[in-house]
């Protein structure tokens, strides 16, 4: 589609746009509050719950390596569409399974089907804007998307208590359907005839192989990648950490998660106004060495004992520069292969969720009532991103 044919950029786009993003979200934050209640009512530990969250991160990563290749050569909406008709169906899935282990495959599917939309949006910003109106472009969807984990754990925390826990993907199903039908209204094909690449999977391979042995890209990349990481890492102990070391109610954590998006919506915001007249570069300097500093403070309030309302504000501040971190490298990214913006936004979905999928991993097979793997984890992921930055992509 000509540039000229693409839709205006307003915010009834950038809302559509991040409606398609917040799939994600929900059906990772959604569930969280009711996690200790899924572990009690199926009758398993913690790490197998946790589990779960591993299964939808690894489903996630291995399914942007196949969703990006497909939408670079047929196109953005047949694959997108495909993907959150899928998501819908194992959303019903997991609201009727009634075993740990049907639990764990279905989200993995659901992880797999999933990752189209993620994938896909980016591709599709990347199609209509430049590098730098990217980052800025991507920074107000990111606004819309971090709404989703600021209502999610809320909302998921109520319905477990009013409805039950599976109540929790019979929403997941609704939210789907909604966004299927918005994306068939309003959003048109954004891949232009003449950037369709054909499929070949030796092609797709050696482009991999481009992008990873690359190292400025593969910096970019996994400066990115640990800095999800360690978000992920609250993640998948931070409602047990909450909810089962410091006694929060399971119907408050998703206040106290609020506090985390809160902190996203204000350094998105700077980010989307400051990316223009700063640059990617600078902004994603600045959003690493916030992040480095609340690992650090994290570890520092960790170790002295200082309680929950030390350890709160630190998580805040890692997780609100994920927006600044995310958005800007991969800006400088996909700007660099424009020709393949989808196979790169791939490569760098999938490492950015295998790197989270890993932590998590980790995490869930550590011993169970501590805080330490949580604040150790986070720490380690905000030395490794930072390092990744200045080490390989400071010159870019």
């Amino acid at each position: 589609m000509p540039q000229s044919a693409l839709p205006k950029s307003n915010f009834l786009l950038f809302l559509i746009l991040g409606s398609i993003g917040l799939l994600t979200p929900f059906a990772i934050d959604m569930y969280l509050p009711a996690m200790p209640t899924i572990a009690s009512d199926l009758m398993v530990n913690h790490g197998m719950v946790q589990g779960t969250l591993t299964a939808y991160t690894a489903g996630f990563a291995l399914g942007q390596l196949l969703h990006g290749p497909l939408a670079d050569s047929y196109g953005r909406r047949p694959v997108l569409m495909t993907g959150i008709v899928f998501f819908a169906i194992a959303s019903v899935i997991c609201a009727t399974t009634t075993s740990i282990e049907a639990l764990l495959y279905t989200r993995f599917a659901q992880g797999f089907s999933g990752a189209a939309a993620a994938v896909i949006v980016q591709a599709v910003v990347r199609d209509m804007f430049n590098k730098e109106e990217f980052a800025r472009a991507m920074s107000f969807i990111t606004l819309v998307i971090t709404i989703s984990p600021l209502l999610a754990p809320m909302i998921g925390g109520h319905l477990a208590v009013w409805f039950g826990w599976r109540s929790i993907f019979t929403a997941l199903a609704i939210v789907s359907f909604v966004v299927l039908l918005a994306v068939l209204i309003k959003i048109p094909e954004t891949l232009a005839p003449e950037n369709k690449q054909p499929l070949r999977f030796r092609t797709t391979l050696r482009n991999y192989f481009h992008l990873i042995t690359n190292p400025v890209a593969f910096g970019l990349i996994f400066c990115g990648a640990f800095s999800f990481a360690g978000m992920f890492a609250f993640i998948t102990a931070g409602s047990f950490v909450y909810i089962d070391i410091y006694g929060v109610k399971p119907e408050y954590f998703g206040y106290l998660f609020a506090l985390n998006v809160v902190g996203m919506v204000i350094m998105t915001s700077f980010n989307g106004r400051a990316v223009r007249k700063m640059g990617s570069h600078w902004m994603l300097r600045f959003g690493l060495s916030c992040q480095f500093l609340a690992s650090i403070a994290l570890f520092i309030s960790w170790l002295c004992g200082f309680g929950l309302w030390a350890i709160v504000p630190c998580v805040v501040l890692f997780v609100g520069t994920i927006s600044i971190i995310g958005s800007n490298s991969m800006g400088l990214l996909l700007s660099s292969y424009p020709q393949m913006a989808g196979t790169a936004s791939s490569l760098a979905g999938t490492l950015r969720f295998g790197t989270g999928a890993a932590i998590s991993a980790l995490i869930a097979v550590m011993p169970s009532g501590n805080v330490w793997p949580m604040i150790v984890s986070m720490c380690l992921c905000g030395v490794l991103s930072i390092s990744m930055y200045w080490l390989l992509s400071r010159n870019a």
